[in-house]
């Protein structure tokens, strides 16, 4: 009861357009609770469209601020983003602050990010979704320092100069935040083509925020980290964590990928914050399989899998093999784990789904590999060791020419040491 205490209460509102709307509002009421906000009321109206002024009707209006007052709330927060015109005349109207759904996104991730990439990331998407409402921001701190009241025309001179130098400011840290950002993709870049040059595959995490991608990352890391103890936080939240996180995999038979985990997505993803983050995401335009972890346990799941998939549209990841994984069966009664086709049905906690996670990942990611027989001559040692620590060895024999050996290993090797293939 203590920690409930300890949020902001807020009222949630928002238009009734027909499409998911339930949804919207259930994930608006997630999104304030990951805020440390609670939603106290939540207000509706059915409008084909919102009104161009106010958002909501003026009758509402007039019920929205009358419902601020009995509930003792200072901010309402709106399911749409809203024009500056609207937020300026519902404020007014309440008497309250106003912040709409991009707003409350962007603050959720300048609360979260932790990474200097990250914290930039979120204050270029902040200064971009300040700038068209500079007018009135500017306006309103010029008026309190003025009195307010004067309107005259010295006034207003003032206000418009204010105005252009705040822009002038602002077009300056975009400018500074995406030379930093710039320099920081350089170098990951560089990371990047270097892990291509070594032929590590990679595989890519993606989904709605919440589903269970971080769990089943930690699951894997514990697994199969070999000195990647490094674990991603996980939290039953929204947004817990930003960056991206990668790691390496190696497996019994010597296999190796690199998992990465990245940020989740969310309907109504800010433009700003999509474009913003896009290099994050990078780590899934480059992967070589995608797993989009589903909360199958969630009545919305269909429409959290169309959030995913138009969003990585949208940062133009296409044509990427991607495997489903229906995490949290264990809140559900299906049987799992199971396999259909590319589709899994599973509990991140439980060993044997984790398990099916592996087999068709590697089954996925390593399809190429073939199995040969070499003959390495004694003198060759250096390949025996590299065969058997890169390579799965099913077996060797030593015979009179040198080291027979059986291999499974990627056609990337294959093409190294092909002058010892034994010949059919």
């Amino acid at each position: 009861m203590e920690s409930q205490d300890s949020r902001t209460p807020v009222i949630t509102i928002g238009l009734d357009s027909g499409l998911n709307f339930d949804y919207s509002m259930a994930e608006l009421a997630a999104l304030v609770e990951a805020n440390n906000m609670i939603s106290v009321e939540e207000i509706r109206q059915s409008l084909d469209r919102p009104s161009p002024a106010t958002y909501f009707g003026k009758g509402k209006v007039q019920e929205l601020a009358e419902a601020a007052i009995e509930d003792d709330v200072h901010t309402i927060v709106v399911n749409d983003e809203l024009t500056p015109s609207q937020i300026r005349n519902l404020e007014a109207e309440t008497q309250v602050r106003i912040m709409d759904r991009t707003g409350l996104i962007l603050e959720i991730f300048a609360n979260r990010a932790q990474s200097k990439e990250a914290k930039l990331q979120v204050e270029l998407a902040k200064l971009q979704y300040q700038l068209p409402r500079l007018h009135t921001s500017a306006s309103q701190r010029l008026d309190q320092q003025t009195g307010g009241g004067g309107g005259g025309f010295t006034s207003r001179g003032t206000g418009e100069s204010q105005t252009e130098l705040t822009k002038r400011q602002i077009g300056k840290q975009i400018s500074h935040v995406r030379h930093e950002l710039k320099e920081i993709r350089k170098s990951d870049e560089t990371q990047r083509q270097q892990r291509e040059r070594n032929k590590i595959p990679t595989v890519a995490l993606v989904g709605y925020t919440n589903a269970g991608k971080s769990t089943i990352m930690n699951a894997l890391v514990r697994e199969f980290g070999k000195g990647e103890d490094k674990q991603v936080f996980v939290k039953d939240m929204l947004f817990a964590t930003l960056d991206t996180s990668v790691r390496q995999l190696v497996f019994p038979d010597q296999k190796k990928l690199l998992l990465s985990d990245t940020v989740g997505f969310v309907s109504k993803l800010p433009t700003t914050l999509v474009e913003a983050f896009r290099s994050t995401l990078s780590e899934a335009a480059n992967a070589d399989l995608l797993l989009q972890v589903v909360d199958f346990s969630d009545p919305n799941r269909d429409e959290m899998m169309a959030t995913t998939e138009q969003t990585l549209k949208d940062i133009g990841v296409t044509d990427i093999p991607m495997v489903t994984i229906y995490n949290k069966a264990d809140l559900t009664d299906v049987d799992y784990p199971r396999e259909v086709g590319d589709h899994l049905v599973v509990s991140a906690k439980d060993p044997a789904s984790l398990e099916l996670i592996t087999k068709v990942m590697k089954e996925k990611v390593f399809k190429d590999y073939v199995t040969v027989d070499f003959l390495i001559p004694f003198n060759d040692g250096h390949v025996v060791a590299y065969l058997n620590d890169h390579a799965d060895v099913k077996s060797t024999e030593y015979v009179a020419e040198g080291t027979q050996l059986t291999v499974e290993l990627s056609r990337t090797d294959l093409e190294h040491f092909s002058q010892y293939v034994i010949s059919d």
